[in-house]
């Protein structure tokens, strides 16, 4: 486990006059000496990849469309509210072949053009795929065996149950080859989620804790304290002066 914990770059972070989810974005994320990149996917009309969070481009392009409803080259030529186009994840790992990638697959449409990304770009050692959804997980470990996947909703919740007595350390989780991380918040609606408690028994089962979105400076430092693996943060430049 990590000494000082990894920082994951949120959408490739926030930086001034520079889009989410951009090429730009994760590129200044890599100049500053982040390796992991943190961003969501959907799949195009046509089976593309998107990198982008919203299923939709209201929010990010003033856009009614959903993704999965336009074709990739109609996607390509959209221009986003705050500067830059929504880039397509091949292109993103080819322009930053030393990265690697924590990627929340968001909606179960996009799970075959995610698995046949994986397969054609020979990637499995450069990612970590990622779900609220245990069943989108499922059918990724199902089709990918062997790549890194993150603990879904279901299975956090049934890990937290060890916490109670009579259960055992790893609560009532299945334990799957390829899971190796946990990716929570801090807290769920007011109750700590990452504790003490929690963050050794998931390194007692050889598990990693990262903690999403940190973008606080006394977060970052008791989460450190607490011996969390990575931080999911928009600031990057503030994570790497509070952790060191």
């Amino acid at each position: 486990m990590n000494s000082q914990p990894e920082i994951i770059a949120h959408r490739g972070g926030l930086w001034p006059g520079t889009s989410e989810n951009t090429l730009t974005a994760f590129t200044a994320a890599w100049d500053a000496g982040i390796v992991w990149m943190e961003t969501d996917v959907h799949a195009s009309a046509d089976g593309v990849l998107f990198a982008a969070h919203d299923a939709d481009l209201r929010r990010i392009a003033d856009c009614p469309h959903l993704i999965r409803d336009l074709p990739a080259d109609e996607l390509d030529a959209i221009d986003l509210v705050d500067g830059g186009r929504l880039p397509r994840l091949g292109d993103l790992v080819d322009a930053l072949p030393g990265a690697k990638w924590n990627i929340d697959v968001k909606a179960p449409e996009s799970i075959a053009a995610m698995v046949r990304f994986v397969r054609l770009g020979g990637i499995e050692d450069s990612l970590r795929l990622a779900s609220f959804s245990d069943a989108t997980l499922r059918r990724l470990r199902a089709s990918l065996p062997g790549v890194a996947t993150s603990a879904g909703t279901g299975e956090t919740a049934r890990f937290l149950l060890g916490a109670l007595p009579g259960f055992p350390t790893r609560g009532l989780l299945e334990l799957s080859p390829d899971l190796d991380a946990f990716q929570v918040p801090m807290r769920w609606k007011g109750v700590p989620i990452v504790t003490g408690d929690f963050v050794d028994r998931a390194h007692r089962l050889g598990l990693e804790v990262h903690v999403w979105t940190i973008n606080e400076a006394a977060d970052m430092r008791t989460l450190a304290g607490l011996g969390v693996d990575a931080i999911v943060t928009d600031d990057v430049p503030l994570a790497q002066r509070t952790l060191g």
